[in-house]
């Protein structure tokens, strides 16, 4: 329920706030004075678009902000949760309209988009009047009001589960297919690349392999001289490093024996002479091995050709090859299998298809049975209301589909009763839509073409009334739901509003006595003038106030004691 409603700076609205209560809120007020006005500011946290016009002059920025008690409603928490929004027992809904144009929502101060704000007032009230936030007209939403009332939350919960599978299944089968079509289509380019690749038959790291037994190849003449020399140097060669050593080892053995502390150095020489001779040794067998092979050499700059020309085709480096092999050849063996899978699918695909349709035919029947009794408890509270001769149906629709696999068929879950398939939703097979007739002798048409506000306030507040205690809406308004009523009609009305009040909180407008008297709560607003500017002012009454109100809507400017007797029976007549 909405707790507070604060406006700052909206129209001929400076700055206000109202505490609502529970059940049956009334506004009235002079005509002009600005109610409608109030309700235009609440519709804005509810995520109707809005213009700067709504800015008052001298103002930088219009503000409307809503408190709502949300407490165990698992909508707004979703929605919090979807939109990392930290939750509570409070919903606080903000939007602010900048002179510049700019405008600006908050839930619960974190700021979010025009859609989510949308998304909450959806969730949390229903606006009926003058403004565009009326559910009754969005066909999409009977078939939600039809379930509700029959209580069908499981068998569609049920149907939408078996659709859900379905739908997941035909997509399998849809992308093997395509994966199919696609691979029939690449089949003769695979090929060749499978057979250009395996002519070749790289090796994953045979290509630095080859690189550097090519460098060894080119620098063979080079290696050779060098470790020559080095062998020369180290071993055989006139002076070599090893012949040296040795006169070196020879002295320092002489200088032992005078003083020991050369066993250190002649231990180094030692160990320098052995190294010496495995390095001559390596560089000998080194030198023994290189070959002056014209042929190898050819050889592998042929083969490094191959895998140069490879890599260019195919992924830019010897490991992308490999790894590109490996995936066309994966496609390419799926060939043969590809029957076989889908017809596993579809297999699959008509199990679910019978469990949907079983669930949809059961669903679709209850809906028909439930439609009977809605349309059989609207027209007594219509003719209460005030429309005598109204008629209310329900109609059903199931449309018939092609035989899956044609007109592009095969793409959508439908389900079959019967030899007929049909079109589904995630709600069933049923397409659901409200007709009405509110004068005698013309035919019912659809609820959405009906132009009177009037009338679909009371649609409303009937199919309210039937639908109390199963919708979840936890608000409503109302906008001159009055119109074109008055005395016993009146009276009726304010007693639907007062009943519904148990069920939902409602904020209603009205310039009706027999309505006010049912409030639990009564607003006034009034235009004030300072001398320089007019603004709309709001404040709640108090028992002698709301006599004073109410006898005010009777008997006009001029309130006189009999009009006041009557405001306390109105009243009175409301609490019982």
């Amino acid at each position: 329920m909405l707790k507070h409603l604060t406006i700052k700076h909206y129209a001929i609205i400076e700055e206000l706030t109202i505490e609502f209560q529970s059940g049956l809120n009334i506004i009235t007020g002079e005509t002009g004075a600005g109610k409608s006005i109030l309700i235009g500011a609440l519709s804005l946290i509810f995520g109707e678009r809005a213009s700067t016009d709504v800015v008052r002059k001298g103002a930088d920025k219009t503000v409307v902000e809503g408190i709502f008690g949300i407490a165990g409603n698992s909508k707004c928490a979703a929605l919090l949760a979807s939109n990392e929004i930290e939750a509570s027992d409070e919903l606080i809904l903000r939007r602010e309209i900048s002179a510049k144009g700019q405008s600006r929502c908050f839930l619960n101060d974190s700021p979010v988009k025009l859609d989510v704000l949308k998304e909450a007032g959806d969730i949390l009230v229903d606006v009926h009047g003058q403004h565009e936030h009326q559910s009754l007209l969005r066909t999409a939403t009977h078939i939600e009001l039809l379930d509700d009332f029959g209580g069908l939350k499981g068998l569609v919960d049920s149907f939408a589960e078996s659709h859900r599978g379905l739908q997941d299944l035909i997509a399998e089968a849809n992308s093997l297919r395509e994966r199919e079509r696609q691979l029939k289509e690449r089949r003769d380019l695979y090929e060749f690349q499978i057979k250009d690749i395996d002519t070749v038959a790289p090796k994953s790291g045979e290509e630095d392999e080859l690189e550097a037994e090519l460098r060894i190849l080119e620098n063979a003449e080079r290696l050779y001289e060098a470790t020559s020399r080095l062998y020369g140097i180290l071993y055989e060669g006139e002076h070599s490093v090893r012949d040296q050593l040795i006169l070196a080892r020879n002295d320092l053995e002489d200088l032992v024996e005078i003083d020991r502390s050369f066993e250190e150095a002649r231990s180094e020489c030692y160990s320098a002479e052995a190294n010496v001779e495995e390095l001559a040794k390596f560089i000998q067998h080194y030198n023994a091995q290189i070959e002056f092979n014209p042929a190898r050499l050819e050889e592998i700059r042929d083969r490094l050709g191959e895998l140069s020309l490879l890599k260019k085709k195919y992924g830019g480096s010897l490991d992308s090859v490999i790894s590109f092999r490996e995936k066309i050849g994966k496609e390419f063996s799926l060939a043969e299998n590809f029957s076989t899978e889908i017809a596993k699918i579809e297999q699959q695909i008509e199990l679910v298809r019978r469990e949907a349709s079983g669930r949809a035919e059961r669903l679709s029947s209850k809906r028909r049975e439930v439609a009977e009794k809605l349309a059989g408890s609207v027209v007594p509270v219509l003719a209460e209301l005030g429309i005598p001769h109204g008629r209310f149906e329900v109609r059903i629709e199931n449309r018939p589909a092609e035989v899956p696999g044609k007109d592009g068929s095969r793409n959508r879950p439908l389900v079959r009763l019967g030899k007929k398939f049909y079109e589904t939703t995630p709600k069933g097979i049923d397409f659901v839509e409200f007709f009405l007739s509110t004068n005698l002798g013309e035919d019912v048409k659809p609820l959405s073409k009906i132009a009177s506000g009037g009338e679909i306030s009371r649609v409303m507040l009937a199919l309210k009334s039937s639908l109390a205690k199963s919708d979840r809406l936890p608000m409503l308004v109302f906008d001159e739901i009055d119109t074109g009523v008055s005395g016993r009609i009146a009276h009726a009305v304010g007693l639907g509003l007062h009943t519904l009040s148990k069920f939902h909180q409602i904020i209603a407008i009205t310039h009706l006595p027999q309505i006010a008297g049912f409030a639990d709560a009564h607003f006034l607003v009034e235009k004030r003038e300072d001398g320089r500017r007019t603004s709309a002012a709001v404040r709640p009454l108090d028992v002698d106030e709301r006599v004073g109100e109410v006898a005010r809507l009777l008997s006009g400017i001029e309130v006189t004691e009999a009009s006041l007797k009557s405001a306390r029976e109105l009243i009175e007549e409301g609490k019982r």
